[in-house]
């Protein structure tokens, strides 16, 4: 009788009083998982047709659900269950295996009562971004590096100008060179003026004797 109470009386009695969501949810994750190897299956085999197409769905998502398919977390998906379900219809238009299972079962209980579905399907398109992203990281390294804008080359200019200056009876020519440099400072450079001579001896001029007075 104990025996009978348990196993037949017991497990209808917690049906009644149980979340109808949850058994449901429960039963479609149950048939999801007995599926799987065929989904894994069908998706190696349409790979290649499918990479383009979602790797442009994913493209266009939000930010939340590019985040949620690199790291997929219950609480992110509980948050964003309305976008999530958006992003599995897309997957479900362009026929990604098991979309279509994920899709029914999230509109009778929700996507966030059947997470292990879901998460399948989003390490599945996960594998398309990881090998996008490595691909983009190869060509920038590949890319050659900008060339520096080009730097104008120092105009060298070089003026003379030629004074004359008058002094102590010399006339002397002062030659100044003017050198411009776009990157540096203008340099003057102004010779040495010319010393003046003042060492010459003065003439000498000779004075006569006084004249002798006549002799008586």
């Amino acid at each position: 009788m104990v025996n009978y109470w348990k196993s037949k009386v017991l497990p209808k009695i917690k049906k009644v009083f149980e979340n109808p969501k949850k058994v449901a949810a429960a039963e479609a994750c149950k048939a999801f998982d007995e599926a799987k190897e065929q989904y894994s299956k069908e998706f190696e085999d349409k790979k290649t047709e499918l990479e383009p197409k979602v790797i442009e769905i994913y493209g266009a998502s939000s930010t939340e659900i590019k985040s949620l398919v690199k790291e997929p977390k219950d609480a992110a998906l509980k948050k964003h269950s309305v976008a999530v379900g958006k992003f599995l219809d897309e997957l479900a238009k362009i026929e990604f295996p098991g979309t279509k299972a994920v899709c029914e079962a999230g509109t009778k209980v929700g996507v966030g009562y059947i997470p292990g579905p879901v998460f399948f399907v989003l390490e599945k398109v996960s594998t398309f971004i990881v090998v996008e992203e490595k691909e983009e990281e190869k060509k920038e390294e590949a890319a050659p590096a900008p060339a520096p804008p080009p730097v104008e080359a120092a105009e060298e200019k070089a003026t003379t100008t030629t004074t004359t200056e008058e002094s102590c009876g010399t006339s002397t020519t002062v030659v100044k060179e003017k050198e411009i440099v776009v990157e540096a400072p203008p340099v003057v450079v102004v010779p040495e003026p010319t010393a003046c001579t003042t060492d010459a001896e003065p003439p000498k001029v000779e004075v006569a004797p006084p004249a002798e007075p006549p002799k008586p």
